[in-house]
């Protein structure tokens, strides 16, 4: 399972964002690939009013403000 985590820095959505994507990463054991929208011009175009972002497989899942649940049943189903 890929697991791909957007954000940008001085983001405080983004901090708790990851923080709680970690407690579902202690659940569940996936790597996290964290990606700086602010580095790459295509990816800030189409995550700027987003982040954070995660994404499965390709797949966004959930965005904003990312809650445990929905990403624990996002990610338990692999």
């Amino acid at each position: 399972m890929n697991v791909t985590f957007f954000s940008r820095s001085h983001c405080e959505l983004c901090v708790e964002g990851l923080r709680t994507l970690k407690l579902v990463q202690e659940e569940l054991g996936f790597l996290i690939d964290i990606i700086d929208i602010e580095k790459d011009d295509a990816v800030h175009e189409k995550y700027m009013l987003m982040i954070p972002v995660v994404e499965k497989d390709g797949e966004v899942i959930q965005y904003g403000n990312l809650d445990y649940v929905t990403l624990m049943e996002h990610l338990c189903s692999e």
